[in-house]
């Protein structure tokens, strides 16, 4: 059982496998690729001993041998400090522009990683493995990389295409449920911002989804892939239409500074994001109150936070000016118009959103 999603993009179009047993898609892909005969497997130390010998493997079957280099697993890696180790690492080896570089791990790794193949030798080739739930639904997909500054998530980066995404079901399988939860936060998202069907279906087959039943993990990664690489196929630089996919992640990045990325998964913030977001959608008389209740409602199910503890306010309020969303000191927020329907709105009054801080807060 597999399916594809193709992101149309011209001449950097690639496609996303998504299914059982990858390895002889992956040896296929990699053989035809034409790339040189040195590569790069970037992982993480909690991926590494799962997974990262027998990826190696099968790169070398298709031609590439691939060093594989291991950071340490968490947001703290997604820095330049880890990115420039890699560098010399890459240096070292003798990579050259048509060496790949693999992602072999969750979102943390796939964005440093990503950033890295987008900047040496002023880009290389990129292919992404993605093992949580998180990563598979939302960074592995859309050609967004980079790395952390202390001031903010995300805002040392680039786009950068990979050459191909293989989604392998079977590692999913050791997620424990607070990593199937935090990927949950991201595909929550796909429906309130554009899928109403896909909003119902979820709430309809909580059981099947919180398990990850086969055919339910199946249509809700490929349906999540194919929204995004719709969006991103119509605006691959985040020039108008892309912003939709930032739904909850205002308020989710200033969640996870003020807790130092470390008290909240991604999804869990994005989850109090959008919470957030419905709260202002409805303050600005966008959202009625049954559809608001309807997100909270699902976000709770899925086993996500819905509020934040032990974090100021005022101190989450000055964060969202350094998002790289907010531009000449206005913040495009992204608010719900119904379940299925989001626009962006520049224009929302500063006692609403400290309001809606305050209430995340309490």
């Amino acid at each position: 059982m597999k399916q594809r999603v193709d992101v149309a993009l011209g001449n950097r179009s690639y496609g996303i496998v998504i299914g059982s047993g990858l390895a002889d898609d992956i040896t296929s892909f990699v053989r035809a690729a034409g790339y040189s005969a040195r590569g790069m497997i970037v992982t993480d130390t909690n991926i590494a001993p799962l997974y990262a010998a027998q990826t190696a493997e099968l790169l070398a079957r298709a031609g590439v041998e691939a060093e594989v280099v291991s950071v340490p697993a968490g947001e703290s890696a997604k820095s330049l400090t880890q990115a420039n180790e890699l560098f010399t690492r890459a240096i070292e080896m003798g990579l050259d522009r048509k060496s790949p570089i693999i992602a072999l791990g969750g979102g943390v790794v796939g964005d440093l990683a990503g950033f890295v193949a987008a900047t040496y030798m002023r880009g290389v080739p990129f292919i992404q493995l993605p093992t949580s739930l998180l990563a598979q639904v939302d960074s592995s997909v859309g050609g967004k990389v980079a790395v952390n500054h202390p001031l903010g998530k995300n805002l040392i980066g680039a786009f950068h295409q990979p050459d191909a995404v293989f989604m392998d079901l079977d590692v999913l399988k050791t997620l424990p449920a607070r990593e199937i939860a935090t990927g949950l936060g991201e595909i929550i998202k796909y429906g309130i911002i554009c899928d109403a069907d896909f909003f119902a279906w979820l709430e309809e087959q909580c059981a099947d989804v919180l398990a990850l039943e086969p055919a339910a993990a199946m249509h809700m990664i490929a349906r999540s892939c194919a929204i995004k690489a719709d969006v991103v196929r119509q605006d691959e630089r985040e020039g108008g239409l892309r912003r939709i996919l930032n739904f909850g992640h205002t308020i989710a990045h200033a969640v996870e500074k003020e807790t130092g990325y470390a008290r909240y998964r991604h999804g869990e913030a994005v989850a109090i994001g959008m919470v957030g977001a419905a709260d202002i959608s409805v303050a600005m008389g966008l959202l009625g109150g049954a559809d608001r209740r309807r997100i909270e409602r699902l976000i709770r199910t899925m086993g996500l936070p819905y509020t934040v503890k032990d974090v100021a306010p005022d101190a989450m309020y000055e964060d969202l000016f350094h998002d790289k969303k907010t531009v000449g000191g206005r913040i495009h927020w992204v608010l719900a118009e119904g379940i299925g329907k989001v626009s962006v709105h520049s224009d929302v009054p500063e006692d609403v959103v400290r309001e809606t801080l305050l209430g995340l807060s309490s």
